[in-house]
C-alpha cells in the first residue's frame, strides 16, 4: 500500500486497482476502567506505563473507510454524526477534505451497530448522509438491534442482512470476528496481490492490546470470544502479511502487525 494523499481528516491509500481511504471521525475520551484484564477486572494504578492518557482518559480515534474501485465507492462504518459526543462526527468534513462526493458513495456497510459506526447515516442537520444508498448491509445477528434505533428509522426497511463470507463485490468480502458484538464483522480488500483487513473495534487500545491482546473491552458483548478472535485475526494478519485498518487505531489507524516472542506489534503505515 502506498499513501498517496493526506490531511487533518484523512489519508488516502492506493492498494491494487483501489484507493482506499481512511476518513477521521474524531475521537472520544474513554475512562480506563473500560479497559478489562482477564475475569473482568478494571485497570486501576496498574496500569501499563505505555498507555498514553489525556486528563486521565484513554483517547481513541474513531475511523471510518472508504473503497473506491473507480465506479462507485463502499463506506465501511460511518461515525457518529451528532448522536454522541461533541468531539465526533467530522466524517462529512473528512470526506469534503478527501475529494470523495457523498453521490459516490453507493454501498454502506457496518462492522456492527454500536452508535459510533451507525448514525453518520443521518447528517447532523437532518439529512441524509448518503443521498445515492442503494445498499445498505448490517450483520445478520444485529439487524433487531439496528431497526430498533429511532433516529435511524428512515433506513430500517432499507437494511439488508450481512453474512460472514459474502462478497461485497469483487475486492471485498465480509469475515466473521464475533465477540466484540454478536455480529462483529471485518472485511477483507483485496487488489493487485495486496491485502487489507479492516477490522471494526478488534483492538480499543492500541498501545496495550497488541502486547497484551487477552485485555478485553468493558462494552465487548462477550470478553472471552473477543479475546479470542482478537488472537485470531491477529495471527492471520501477521502470518500473511496483511495491512490492517482499525476503527479505533490512532488515527489513520492503518498499518501492518507482526509477531514477537510473546505477543504482537502494529506498525503504522
Amino acid at each position: 500500500m502506498e499513501r498517496i494523499s493526506a490531511g487533518p481528516h484523512h489519508t488516502a491509500y492506493k492498494i491494487g486497482d483501489l484507493t482506499v481511504t481512511s476518513l477521521r471521525d474524531g475521537y472520544v475520551d474513554m475512562p480506563v476502567r473500560r479497559l478489562r484484564q482477564p475475569g473482568d477486572k478494571p485497570f486501576g494504578d496498574d496500569l501499563p506505563s505505555q498507555v498514553p492518557l489525556f486528563e486521565g482518559a484513554l483517547r481513541l480515534s474513531v475511523n471510518t473507510f472508504a473503497i473506491d474501485d473507480g465506479r462507485e465507492i463502499t463506506l465501511i462504518d460511518t461515525g457518529s454524526s451528532n448522536a454522541w459526543h461533541p468531539t465526533m462526527g467530522f466524517l462529512p468534513q473528512a470526506l469534503s477534505e478527501a475529494k470523495i462526493a457523498v453521490g459516490r458513495i453507493r454501498t454502506v456497510a457496518f462492522t456492527h451497530t454500536h452508535l459510533d459506526h451507525i448514525h453518520g447515516l443521518v447528517r447532523s442537520d437532518g439529512r441524509d448522509g448518503f443521498p445515492q444508498l442503494s445498499r445498505l448491509l448490517v450483520p445478520r445477528a444485529e439487524l433487531d438491534m439496528f431497526r430498533s434505533v429511532a433516529r435511524l428509522s428512515r433506513f430500517h426497511d432499507r437494511a439488508r442482512p450481512l453474512d460472514p463470507g459474502q462478497r461485497l463485490s469483487a475486492n471485498i468480502k465480509a469475515i466473521a470476528a464475533p465477540g466484540h458484538e454478536i455480529g462483529h464483522t471485518g472485511f477483507r480488500v483485496t487488489s493487485g496481490g495486496e491485502t487489507l483487513l479492516v477490522w471494526g473495534d478488534l483492538v480499543h487500545a492500541p498501545s496495550l492490546q497488541f502486547e497484551r491482546p487477552e485485555i478485553a473491552w468493558e462494552f465487548d458483548a462477550d470478553q472471552d470470544q473477543a479475546r479470542e478472535t482478537r488472537l485470531r485475526i491477529l495471527a492471520l494478519a501477521a502470518d500473511n502479511a496483511w495491512c490492517v485498518a482499525g476503527a479505533h487505531l490512532d488515527s489513520p489507524g492503518v498499518g501492518r502487525v507482526s509477531r514477537t516472542e510473546a505477543a504482537f506489534r502494529f506498525e503504522p503505515l
